[in-house]
């Protein structure tokens, strides 16, 4: 793996993204689009997550974070492991979810390619970091984060895509996720 693609400055604040394998469209429910929201409130709140954009889409997720205890690399690690876990039970236990059989057979055929799992892969294993250095790349970052639903064709204004930090920075009162806006 490149250099370029691993936590460096462990103190320093990150762009990540991180999709589900195959990129299935796994958050087209609430349940779902919830996992996500509590799990990152709880790295946020107990594990030193400090969270200054995000954007949940159906098949990836985009975050601009800080680890507060210098571990990046172990905080997304920690998350991933935990709301893979939960994923997939949330999944298996939703009597409504039409593709329910078909997701879960995707996430056993990936976890059996993968020598380091021993069941089901949910989550693809490389997050690709890249560190925000400057207030430019901070921009650069949250815009395309911000405009990722609008470029997909989900929302024509940033601020109307519900699982993003758009609406913390509209000042809406309407946001789900507490973020560090200073």
């Amino acid at each position: 793996m490149s250099r370029k693609y691993k936590f460096g400055e462990k103190s320093g604040a990150y762009f990540i993204s991180f999709a589900t394998v195959n990129w299935i469209d796994v958050f087209t429910r609430d349940a779902y689009f919830w996992c996500i929201i509590e799990s990152l409130d709880y790295c946020r709140k107990n594990k030193g997550m400090e969270i200054y954009g995000y954007c949940i889409m159906p098949s990836h997720i985009h975050l601009i974070f800080r680890s507060a205890l210098n571990d990046p690399s172990g905080l997304i690690r920690d998350f991933k492991g935990f709301t893979s876990k939960k994923m997939l039970k949330i999944i298996e236990e939703n009597s409504q979810e039409s593709r329910k059989d078909w997701m879960l057979w995707m996430f056993d055929r990936a976890g059996r390619k993968n020598s380091n799992i021993t069941n089901r892969q949910f989550w693809q294993q490389h997050n690709q970091p890249i560190e925000i250095w400057s207030l430019k790349v901070f921009e650069q970052k949250l815009k395309y984060i911000h405009n990722n639903p609008v470029e997909t064709g989900f929302v024509t204004d940033v601020i109307d895509w519900k699982y993003s930090s758009a609406r913390n920075y509209g000042n809406n009162d309407s946001s789900i996720l507490e973020i560090d806006l200073n």
